[in-house]
């Protein structure tokens, strides 16, 4: 009996590495369907045993698709496809995305809201605060950027101060141009030493106290909001 399993790729195409470390023989009259349509993949993982192909690489996780009989894609495709041509299926599509944009609609604005609260900008450089929540916010939010902010490991808080980090990190240092050690643990103190920096600029715009425009890295990027706060 062939079993539903979880398995690595390998240099084969139409071969996988078991979770046991076995290699196994695609069995023939598979077909390999591969990732995007995640409607279909349900049904035919529904309708038998499948071969689910997963790449780790480093900390993240790619699907390559999964085996499965060429009956039973060529029926859940068959299927789906009849369901789809209905016009109550294509009534629910425009609700889900009506509701997935007004889902998105208010997360940016709730984590715009937090960003703004995790600066806590004094009163003299409310508006570099602005500008400074806004541009993080327009990096960070958007559906499938990859950043902190699409994260649900950590509290929206944490998020909000994690993007702010990363975007003072490539915005106002050299840290994109910055030749890091290929040594285990070199990349990440140096992103801890630039977060430390990045915590200090943001403290200087906490109080009222006026500094020259041309000397702050925050100031310099966001250019005429910066120069406002004299």
């Amino acid at each position: 009996m062939i079993e539903t399993l979880t398995c690595a790729p390998t240099d084969d195409p139409k071969r996988v590495r078991a979770p046991d470390g076995r290699v196994l023989d695609v069995p023939a009259g598979w077909t390999l369907l591969l990732p995007g349509d995640a409607g279909l993949t349900r049904r035919v993982k529904a309708a038998g045993p499948t071969w689910t192909v997963v790449e780790k690489k480093g900390r993240k996780t790619f699907s390559r698709g999964v085996w499965a009989p060429d009956v039973h894609v060529a029926t859940a495709r068959a299927a789906l496809l009849g369901e789809r041509a209905t016009d109550a299926y294509a009534k629910k599509r425009v609700a889900d995305v009506r509701r997935r944009e007004a889902a998105q609609a208010t997360y940016v604005s709730d984590f715009e809201a937090e960003v703004r609260a995790f600066l806590g900008f004094s009163p003299l450089f409310a508006a570099l605060g602005d500008a400074l929540a806004r541009a993080v916010t327009a990096h960070a939010t958007p559906v499938g950027s990859g950043t902190v902010a699409r994260t649900k490991r950590i509290e929206i808080d944490r998020r909000a101060e994690a993007a702010v980090i990363a975007w003072l990190r490539h915005q106002t240092t050299a840290y994109d141009s910055m030749s890091v050690a290929r040594v285990k643990g070199a990349r990440r103190e140096v992103r801890r030493e630039l977060a430390a920096t990045s915590r200090v600029l943001l403290d200087k715009h906490r109080r009222d106290l006026a500094h020259a425009p041309e000397a702050c890295p925050l100031c310099k990027v966001l250019g005429a909001n910066g120069a406002s706060a004299t």
